[in-house]
């Protein structure tokens, strides 16, 4: 695979979304999100969405322009307006709101209604973790995995991402889907020609199935069969039900929805540490507990023992090094998209 520049990457996709009518601050900031996620190695996240945030701007379906508007307020609470804008410019927004809360209140809990994609939780996690918080972020998504034991789909993949800061040791993160994988996994295998293994997803006739066209057309499923089918249902009425937005089977599809807005729902945590005892112990005990579970001996079979969050961390050192590789399929469909919008596209890193 070809490898880039992340800042080039960045710089691409700015101009390809300023082309579509997004000002040069929004469209830095959902740029910046996407080449974080594919030099975190979350690729399903990346830059490969560039074609369909695109896509759903010119036909109307996301607003460019909107900007969020704050509907109701408590001292440690507040509901957001998304106004149908995009994803990641409220996501980072109400993160912003919720961090300003938790300093006064402690914790802050920020809700966002009618929104749209926010690509991945854990850049909003990270936000609240770079000012000395504990971050969580959580969003509802269309209807794409089948509840614990049903055939159809009726929740979405509906992610979560929380992270803890650390003082010698990089953060902790968790960023996950609820399903067994993220459906834009099952996306890349369609586009590649591969299969997905067995047990990511089920048909339309409910029969499990190790073809990525299959499975797009069923319903992936949820991990840990009725433990994540539980917590994706507990996160759509998190972020949907609670703050106002769309849920279940009731949110516009990303993809095969031309016709109706997305209407999502996210929901969004700051807690400051300082507001139950000194924060700089707090770190130093995160530190400790990281410490230990390295120097546990690995299981057979593995190498090493991660922190969660510490793979991505170390591909994104690796990537910013040696570049960011993007799928062949990703990278014709980004050629064409900068030959129809007449934006260059960068050089290859040698």
């Amino acid at each position: 695979m070809n490898r880039y520049s992340a800042d080039s990457l960045v710089g691409f996709c700015k101009n390809v979304f300023m082309k579509v009518g997004v000002d040069a601050d929004k469209a830095h900031l959902v740029s910046d999100s996407m080449v974080k996620a594919d030099l975190r190695g979350v690729s399903s996240h990346g830059v490969t969405r560039t074609r369909i945030y695109v896509d759903r701007i010119r036909r109307g379906l996301v607003d460019p322009k909107a900007e969020p508007e704050i509907i109701r307020e408590r001292a440690a609470t507040a509901l957001l307006d998304a106004k149908n804008g995009i994803g990641q410019v409220v996501s980072r927004y109400a993160m912003e709101i919720a961090i300003k809360k938790a300093r006064e209140a402690g914790v802050g809990f920020v809700g966002v209604a009618h929104s749209n994609h926010f690509g991945m939780a854990a850049y909003y996690t990270l936000q609240a973790v770079g000012e000395g918080m504990i971050g969580v972020a959580m969003t509802n998504a269309p209807a794409t995995m089948a509840p614990w034991g049903a055939r159809l789909p009726y929740m979405g993949t509906n992610p979560l991402s929380v992270a803890i800061p650390a003082d010698k040791y990089l953060p902790v993160v968790l960023d996950m889907a609820t399903s067994v994988v993220a459906r834009g996994k099952v996306i890349l295998a369609a586009q590649k020609g591969e299969k997905i293994p067995e047990g990511w997803a089920i048909d339309k006739e409910g029969r499990v199935t190790t073809d990525p066209k299959a499975a797009l057309e069923g319903a992936v499923l949820p991990f840990g069969g009725p433990k994540g089918s539980a917590i994706a249902i507990l996160i759509d009425v998190l972020s949907g039900i609670l703050t106002g937005a769309s849920f279940g089977p009731h949110l516009g599809d990303l993809y095969r929805n031309f016709q109706d807005k997305q209407d999502i729902g996210h929901a969004f945590y700051a807690i400051d540490p300082a507001s139950f005892g000194d924060a700089a112990v707090f770190k130093a005990r995160i530190d400790q507990m990281i410490s230990e579970i390295k120097a546990l001996p690995p299981a057979h079979g593995f190498d090493e023992v991660f922190l969660p969050g510490e793979i991505e961390f170390r591909n994104e050192e690796r990537r910013r090094a040696e570049g960011v590789p993007l799928a062949e399929e990703t990278e014709k469909d980004l050629i064409d998209l900068a030959r129809e919008l007449g934006v260059a596209w960068p050089e290859t890193l040698p």
